[in-house]
C-alpha cells in the first residue's frame, strides 16, 4: 500500500543541535531553523513512518527528477544511521535526521501552550516534531529533503554538547591572577 502523505509526526525522539530560536546560516547559506533528531532503532513505528514519508516525497518528486522515479539508493537520503555516522554516545543505537525550516516552528509543551521560555527547550530534551519531506534536485544533488514543522517537548533530558560550566567552577571564586 503506497502513501501518499510527505507530512508525518514522530514519536518521541531526542533533539540535538537545536537551533529552533534563531534562524542560523550553515557554510553562507540562508539562515534557517534547524534541529536533528536522534530516533532510537526500537522507535519501529516512526522510522517506518519516515521511510513511507520519504517513498511518498520520491513519487511526488518525479518532475523534479527528469520525469523518472530514480533508484532510491542513488538519492541522498534524510534518515542516516547513528551507529555508522556518529562517534557520540548520544547516537548510539539511533536513527537520526536534521531538519531544517525558513520560518520559525512554534514550539509547545504537552498541553500544546506555547513555551516563551527559550531555556525550556535546548539539545539534549525530548519530544516530537512534525516534518514533511519533499524532493529536490540541485546542482547534481538529487534526494529527499526533511522540512521542519512544529516541536512538542515532551520531557526534559541531559543537555548535549558539553553543557556549560560556571566561571566559578574553572576558575575557582578566589582566583588570585598576580600569584
Amino acid at each position: 500500500m503506497a502513501t501518499t502523505d510527505t507530512r508525518i509526526v514522530t514519536g518521541e525522539v531526542r533533539l540535538s543541535y537545536a537551533n529552533i530560536w534563531e534562524p542560523k546560516s550553515i557554510q553562507g547559506g540562508a539562515p534557517k531553523y534547524s534541529v536533528s533528531l536522534i530516533i532510537p532503532k526500537s522507535d519501529q513505528a516512526t522510522l517506518t513512518a519516515i521511510n513511507r514519508a520519504i517513498d511518498a516525497a520520491i513519487e511526488a518528486g518525479i518532475a523534479k527528477f527528469g520525469g523518472k522515479k530514480p533508484n532510491k539508493a542513488a538519492l541522498k537520503l534524510p534518515l542516516r544511521d547513528g551507529d555508522v555516522e556518529k562517534d557520540d554516545p548520544a547516537y548510539a543505537g539511533a536513527m537520526f535526521l536534521n531538519a531544517n525550516s525558513k520560518t520559525p516552528p512554534q514550539i509547545v509543551d504537552e498541553n500544546v501552550a506555547p513555551i516563551l521560555d527559550r531555556a525550556e527547550v535546548y539539545s539534549g530534551c525530548y519530544g516530537r516534531v512534525s516534518l514533511s519531506f519533499y524532493a529536490f534536485n540541485t546542482n547534481g544533488n538529487k534526494g529527499i529533503a526533511c522540512g521542519l514543522g512544529n516541536i512538542q517537548k515532551t520531557r526534559d533530558g541531559e543537555p548535549l554538547g558539553g553543557g556549560h560550566v560556571s566561571a566559578a567552577d574553572d576558575f575557582g571564586a578566589s582566583a588570585d591572577f598576580l600569584a
